[in-house]
């Protein structure tokens, strides 16, 4: 078997696969709501809006508002910069509220964001061995070297068969 680079091991998330997964993450947290309830979701953009909506939708999240953390450039990591932060008015210190991304991979993103939101609960559809210790609730584990493939980055097309035509 041929060595492979860490984004050649893929785990492809389709919609279908994302949606579950999502809601999967939303029965988790209903649990783990504190007294009252959860008061806001923050989803990180760009990656955490879809399965921010599907959690604020399962459990009757109303507010919900975004920050804006880059720290790749296509597939090579870059210190994250905060590019957008939610409004702090509403948000406070994160008590009571989700902030919800599709993926934990160094942890380094969630760093910046806590620190804006010390109190928040952080949530991740998948997680990697890396960044767990940022995340308080997660529903699946890959290993450190798997690339993840999100239903937005992909495009369908057609293949050709191994043999024949």
């Amino acid at each position: 078997m041929m060595d492979r680079l860490p984004h050649e091991k893929g785990f492809h998330v389709s919609w279908d696969q994302l949606h579950r997964d999502a809601r999967a993450l939303a029965w988790r947290l209903q649990s783990e709501a504190p007294e009252g309830g959860w008061r806001a979701v923050v989803a990180i953009t760009r990656g955490g809006m879809a399965p921010a909506m599907i959690v604020a939708r399962e459990l009757d999240i109303r507010t919900v508002d975004t920050i804006s953390v880059k720290s790749y450039n296509h597939q090579a990591q870059t210190a994250p910069v905060v590019i957008k932060s939610p409004d702090m008015s509403i948000i406070g210190d994160g008590a009571a509220v989700l902030i919800v991304d599709d993926l934990v991979d160094t942890g380094r993103t969630l760093e910046v964001v806590r620190q804006h939101m010390p109190r928040a609960h952080v949530a991740t559809v998948y997680a990697k061995p890396m960044g767990r210790a940022q995340v308080n609730t997660f529903v699946t584990e890959v290993s450190q070297d798997t690339w993840i493939f999100f239903p937005w980055d992909m495009a369908l097309q057609y293949v050709e068969p191994y043999r024949g035509a």
